[in-house]
Formats: C-alpha cells, structure tokens, sequence
C-alpha cells in the first residue's frame, strides 16, 4: 500500500520539524542568525523607502505640468542622491543578509551531516543488514546536500520576502484600503491554484529521492562486485536495471520541473492580472483626485515587490519539497534508535585478563526464531578455543555477541566476571582484536590502516613492530613507497594473503587481551596460509583467542574445540575428543 503524499502545507511543517530537530546546531550559529535577521530587516525598510523619492518627483513634474511652480534642480539633485544611497544601503543590506545566513546554513548542514555519519556509527548491525548501502550514502551525501541547497538559496530568501510582503501590505492598506484590498484578491486565487500543483510536486519529489537511493544502491552493489559482474557476465543484466532507474529518476525529475514551471507560468499570469486590476483602479482613483500620480506608482512598485514571494513561492516550490522529502529521509535514520549504547551505570573496564564466560545466551536475529539457543561456555584467560559447525549454526553469532555488536535475548557474556551491558563499549572493543575473513582495509596508506587498529596516535616504530608480528614488514618496504603507499579502494592490487597479513597487523597493534579469528585462513593458498598461520600464531601467543572454522586442521591447533549444531554445544572438549566424526 503506496503512502499519502502530503501537499505542500504538509511539506512545510516538515521542514519545521526539521528545524526543531536540528535546534541546537541552530542555536550554535545563533550570532549570526541575529547578524542576518537585522541585515534582513534593513533591507526590508529599505526596500520600502525606495519609492518614495521617484514619487517626490513624479508629483512634482505633475504639479509644474498643471501649471504650479517646477521642481529646481536642488530638489531633482536630493531626490537622486537620497535614492542612490537607498539603493546603496539597501545592496549592503542584501548582501550581509545573503552572507550570513548562507554561512549559518551551511554550517548548521555541515553539522547535521556529521551527526547523521556519527549516528550511522553506532546503530546496530541490526539496522545495517536491513539497509541498502548505497542507500544510506545517498542520505549522507545527496540528501543533506539538497536540504543544504533548499535553505541556503529557497527558504532563506524567501522568508525575507515574506518579511517584506508583511511590511508592504501593510503601508498600502495604510495608503488606499480599498485599492490594497482590491490587490490582496490575488492570494486566495494563488492558494487554489498552487494546491493541486504543490500536492503533486512533493510527490514526485519524493519518488525521484527514492529512486536517486535505489540507483545509488544498485551502482554501489555492481561496482563493489565488479569481479563477479564480469565472470559471469552480468554486465547487459545489471545495464538494463540501471537504465530502467536512471530513467525513472530522469522521469520523476523532469515532471517536478515542468510542474514547478507550470506555476511560476501562472503565477505570473496571476501577478500581471493583478497589477493590471490596480492600474486601471488606481488611475481611475488619481482621475477622482483621492490618489496622487507618485502615491500611485509607489502603490504599483510596492504591489510588484509584494507579489514577489508568491514568485518565489512558485519558483522554490519544486526545492521545498525536495528539501522536505530529503528532511525526511534524514529524520527516518536519525530517528532510529541506537540498540547497542552504553547504559546509565556503564563503567570502562580495567585492563582484562582474557577469561570469557557465556552464561544461558539466548540469541535471535528474528523474533521467534533463534540462531542460539541456551549457550553456556566459559573459556579461561589464554585459552585457544575451536568454534566448529556447519553453517548457520550461531559461530559468528557467538563473535558477534563478544564484541557487543548485538545483545543477547537472555542471559549474560561476562569478561573477567563483568557483565558486558556494565561495561562502556568503547572500553569493552578496545580489548579485543578481530580478523575476519575478508578483512576490509580503507583507501588510505598502509601505515594509516595499521595504526586504526591502535584507536590511538601511535608513532612509526609500533606500526613497524606490529607489520612485523604479522610477517608483513618486507613486503610492505618492497613496495615503491612502503608504508606511505597508498591502497586503493579494500585493499585491491594486493595478493589475499597480503590484505591479511595487514589485518593481522592492524589487530596486533591493538594489544588485545582477546582475539578473534574469524574465518582468517579461509580461501587462501596452502604457501600462503602457512605464513599467514605463522603470523596468527606470534599475534595469539598468551592470549585468549576464539578461532571460527570449518576447517579441521585449523581446529585442531587449539587447545579446545567446542562444535554447535542448532545453536547448541554438542561437543566440548580436546581436538582429539571432537574432531573424530566431525564434518566441515
């Protein structure tokens, strides 16, 4: 069931809940919101003194017309002077105006986004395996930056010239009630004329964000696989689904701009009806005596300034609800709950010995559907424990409860005897180091991706010795510029077992009282997987280390080898014990 569109008067409370939410950064930049808010009124007295040396003159030349005195060239020489300095002071105006809230916006946008990747930081894997990667970066990077664009060069402007709006609709009922009357009949024809285009607009809008995301999506999957898209041929296939979105998105785009110029077209037309309406009005009062030529064309300039936000109503309708659709897609990730957080009594944990305990762990990825099922596992500091099992038996679920990147459904992981929800999270992953099977490294140098391991600053001798725990210092210093090289995006152009030995580095400069290996020796090659056995060995020697694998001889190097099946221990004890019947 598709949901409702809301028009545009639904649109903009949107956006005013986006400016609730993002309140503090606001008020961060409170300076130079009130700088603008002052340059912004200036310009608006400005704006509305600016006709009133044309009409000075024109009632002059009106009155020498008629026959009375003409204006002498001291008064011409005032007037063009007094209205040179207006239209001076009035640009100085606009322009601290513009200067300071588009520094203030973008700065407050700078912020949201950086609390948006914060946040993204810290939701659960949870959240991540339900969400498309490419997705969310388009939230990170499109949405903010549309949002951005819409408050710096739509909302801004035009809240000054709903300012001025107020100020000149003010001072022509103040001059002719009945003739400014007579001109305020055009908004609540612009109302109905904007409601269906507006309503139509935010809902195109929002289709083409959410196609952007699938896009997005779609180009981040092919691009990150691109050896399996070439291997099997997938190129002509993924084509057409990219063909198909990016033209959905072309589609959705190019409605939104006809629209929005539908009615900026009709507003105009409108406007034009408006002004013609008040001329003949006006001129027809000017014949009557109760309106004087200057007073008139000071009516007629205020009247096509005052029109100018319904303009740009019309004109920023398109960015508003694009703005809107994209504040919304921000709320919907910001909103969401962090499930793994440190708890109110949280304490950082002292320097652990390494002794782990699972004590009746229940854990589900789904409700009602257990992955495992009553785990009850204590693993003494030092100790190096097999985790065997066939697939989807809870191995990595055990890892993953272990570093608190989920929390159990019942039941407690304690490390040294402290229950994990007691201790901070920070304080709890820094003491434990993970390889994984594909252990991602980052589009930066070799040393920097060694030295994330430490979560510290660390100097180039600690990088160096953990390259050499993990056997990767000589050929890192082969390479043309050794560890200044910089890799390219996960580490591509390097051998597998390369990638690892950088892994292990990067988990050795950590210092970890636990380790885990998860999968780390799968898929190399047996010359390969010796030196990368070699590295593992010196990073897990005297400590407590989890080692997830299918394969037997890896398991039978532990001291310990527990197998699951179902989420349960079935077998617990030596290799010899367990191994014997065991299946990979």
């Amino acid at each position: 069931m598709s949901r409702r569109t809301p028009p545009m008067r639904e649109a903009l409370p949107m956006l005013g809940r986006i400016v609730r939410r993002f309140r503090p950064h606001l008020r961060s930049q409170r300076r130079l919101l009130l700088l603008g808010l002052l340059a912004l009124l200036a310009e608006v007295a400005l704006r509305l003194l600016e006709p009133w040396p044309l009409a000075l003159v024109i009632d002059a030349l009106a009155a020498s017309a008629a026959g009375g005195r003409p204006p002498g060239i001291g008064m011409l020489l005032g007037a063009g002077a007094v209205l040179l300095g207006v239209v001076a002071a009035r640009a100085a105006a606009s322009y601290a105006m513009t200067v300071m809230f588009a520094l203030a916006g973008n700065r407050v946008l700078t912020q949201v986004r950086a609390e948006l990747y914060d946040h993204l930081n810290v939701l659960s894997m949870r959240f991540h395996q339900s969400r498309r990667t490419g997705d969310l970066v388009t939230r990170l990077t499109g949405d903010v930056g549309r949002l951005q664009d819409a408050v710096v060069t739509a909302m801004l402007p035009l809240a000054g010239n709903l300012i001025t709006l107020v100020g000149m609709v003010v001072v022509v009922l103040v001059m002719d009630w009945q003739l400014g009357l007579l001109a305020l009949l055009v908004f609540p024809l612009f109302a109905l004329l904007g409601r269906r285009s507006t309503r139509r607009i935010v809902s195109v809008s929002r289709r083409q964000r959410r196609a952007e995301g699938d896009l997005a999506s779609l180009a981040t999957e092919s691009l990150g696989s691109m050896a399996v898209v070439q291997s099997y041929g997938l190129q002509e296939r993924l084509r057409g689904r990219f063909a198909a979105g990016n033209s959905t998105a072309l589609r959705d785009g190019v409605q939104a701009k006809r629209l929005s110029a539908g009615l900026e077209r009709s507003t105009d037309v409108l406007v034009g009806a408006a002004s013609a309406i008040v001329l003949v009005a006006g001129a027809h009062r000017v014949l009557a005596g109760d309106l004087s030529i200057g007073e008139l064309t000071v009516f007629l300039t205020y009247l096509k300034t005052a029109f100018r936000p319904l303009r740009d109503i019309a004109k920023y309708t398109g960015r508003i609800s694009k703005a809107a659709a994209s504040g919304e897609r921000i709320l919907e990730v910001l909103d969401q709950p962090a499930e793994i957080t440190d708890s109110s009594w949280a304490r950082p944990a002292p320097r652990l010995h390494g002794h782990v305990r699972f004590d009746g762990v229940r854990f589900g990825y789904r409700p009602g559907l257990p992955v495992l099922r009553g785990i009850d596992l204590t693993v003494p500091a030092g100790q190096r424990l097999a985790v065997i099992g066939e697939s989807g038996a809870g191995k990595s679920s055990l890892a993953g409860l272990l570093v608190r990147l989920r929390d159990p459904d019942s039941g407690r992981v304690l490390l040294d005897g402290h229950d994990l929800r007691d201790l901070t999270l920070d304080s709890v992953r820094a003491q434990i180091a993970i390889v994984l099977q594909e252990s991602p490294l980052f589009a930066t140098s070799i040393a920097e991706n060694i030295a994330y391991g430490a979560g510290r600053e660390v100097g180039e001798a600690e990088i160096v010795a953990a390259a050499r725990v993990a056997g990767a210092d000589g050929f890192i210093r082969s390479l043309p510029e050794g560890y200044a090289t910089v890799l390219s995006d996960r580490g591509v152009g390097l051998s597998g077992g390369q990638r690892q030995r950088i892994a292990i580095a990067r988990a050795a400069i950590r210092d970890a009282p636990i380790i885990v290996l998860d999968e780390a020796l799968a898929g190399l090659d047996p010359e390969t997987e010796a030196e990368v056995v070699e590295a593992l060995g010196r990073l897990t020697e005297g400590r407590t280390t989890l080692v997830i694998t299918h394969d037997m001889e890896t398991a039978a190097d532990a001291e310990r080898v527990i197998r699951l099946v179902d989420g349960r221990v079935v077998a617990d004890g030596s290799p010899a014990r367990v191994l014997p019947g065991a299946r990979a």
